[in-house]
């Protein structure tokens, strides 16, 4: 095969990969009127986050990037926001035990800024819908001992 059959298959292979790809949240480039959500799980907690592009930036690539940081961070948020409210050992929650260690805190922020993101959609009017995923086990490390 030459270069440009290889080059060309490959693009086929990646457009055919991205069109299979079924969105959750976003359809027809408009999110859907309803999100369900499991945003915890065995293994993990899931949360997402909604960004719009600004309206002031022509360029498409400058309101994705700056839709998709926007996101990422409300994403965050909503997920710190989540595990605040899990309950650990001893019967009380996350925010509880924060209030006597305010170094967990600061962990688990962390952590959650190394939270994988799992899939980033687009909408029409280039705002995005970010998915972040952290393992529970990731925020065992942190200092987080979940009741059984």
């Amino acid at each position: 095969m030459n270069k440009i059959s290889i080059a060309s298959l490959l693009v086929l292979t990646a457009a055919f990969v991205g069109c299979s790809s079924k969105s959750e949240y976003v359809r027809k480039g408009e999110i859907q009127q309803t999100i369900s959500q499991q945003p915890e799980s065995k293994r993990y907690f899931e949360a997402i986050g909604i960004g719009a592009a600004d309206p002031t930036l022509t360029n498409v690539t400058q309101k994705r990037a700056t839709s998709r940081n926007a996101a990422v961070v409300q994403a965050q948020y909503e997920m710190l926001s989540m595990i605040k409210g899990v309950q650990v050992e001893g019967g009380i929650t996350v925010e509880k035990a924060i209030e006597t260690n305010s170094l967990l805190e600061t962990n688990i922020k962390e952590v959650i800024r190394g939270a994988e993101i799992v899939k980033s959609e687009w909408t029409k009017d280039d705002g995005c819908l970010v998915t972040l995923r952290l393992e529970k086990k990731k925020l065992e490390s942190a200092g987080i001992k979940f009741a059984s």
